[in-house]
């Protein structure tokens, strides 16, 4: 059964599964789903088009699903995803997707940290840690168990690699390959991020090897060619994999 304050409001068509508190001042709109054990804390909005997964906890002020803040939306259909066992802190605005993508989505396990902003048609993964007033522009990516400190900025459409930490107060509009400390202004890369790979269970000789592809990789001028180094002198593993791919798919280009 769930637990809905009296002073709470619920659309008569917002779709609710089990044993979810909805705490008083909370405003859960119409073509919305929340699935099992969420709590809602006082004064959350679930707007139009989410879709919540269960297990979440949703604190003071936050707004989820929100309209788009892109002059290009006209209205469209879209939805915001958000899965399970997340916590959204107090004052965190998600927007929901455009007719780009159509969908904001956000994963498992994530700590979204008070007054951040991801807006449409973001795609965050599972296990990061975004710090409080961070901001992502439309079309961000950020991959698996990345660590973005606090007042971060980052232009539309970056790609932030997985397990990677990013300095707080730092601003880029490149991509972040994956592994790496990145920061200091203009942001660059600052070495690999070496501790959290050990906490996550990375042994020292996997981290020693994503040390030596970013030795190769910037020691050239011309990326392609750090690229052939790495393959020359390496052996193939899915980390080395994930480095190569994610520089050769870069859209924005990589810090460096």
């Amino acid at each position: 059964m769930n637990q809905i304050s009296p002073l709470a409001f619920v659309h008569p068509e917002a779709k609710l599964g089990d044993n979810n508190i909805i705490g008083p001042f909370c405003y859960i709109d119409r073509n919305t789903v929340l699935g099992n054990n969420n709590v809602l804390q006082n004064s959350v909005t679930i707007n139009y088009g989410a879709r919540i997964g269960s297990d979440n906890e949703i604190f003071p002020g936050a707004s989820l699903s929100t309209k788009p803040q892109d002059l290009k939306f006209k209205g469209e259909d879209t939805v915001c995803e958000i899965g399970n066992n997340n916590s959204i802190r107090e004052n965190v605005t998600i927007s929901r997707g455009t007719a780009s993508k159509g969908t904001t989505i956000v994963g498992n396990g994530n700590l979204l940290m008070e007054n951040m902003h991801v807006a449409h048609d973001c795609v965050i993964g599972n296990g990061c840690i975004i710090g409080n007033s961070t901001k992502f522009a439309g079309e961000v990516v950020v991959d698996d168990y990345a660590i973005i400190s606090a007042t971060c900025l980052f232009h539309q459409f970056c790609h932030v690699g997985s397990y990677i930490m990013f300095q707080g107060g730092s601003r880029t509009s490149q991509d972040i390959p994956p592994y790496v400390i990145a920061g200091k202004e203009p942001v660059r890369y600052a070495g690999v991020n070496i501790i959290g790979l050990r906490r996550r269970g990375f042994s020292n000789e996997t981290i020693q090897l994503i040390h030596e592809a970013y030795r190769l990789l910037y020691s050239k001028g011309v990326l392609a060619e750090g690229i052939e180094e790495i393959r020359k002198n390496l052996p193939e593993c899915d980390e080395i994999n994930n480095i190569i791919n994610f520089v050769q798919n870069s859209k924005r280009g990589i810090i460096r």
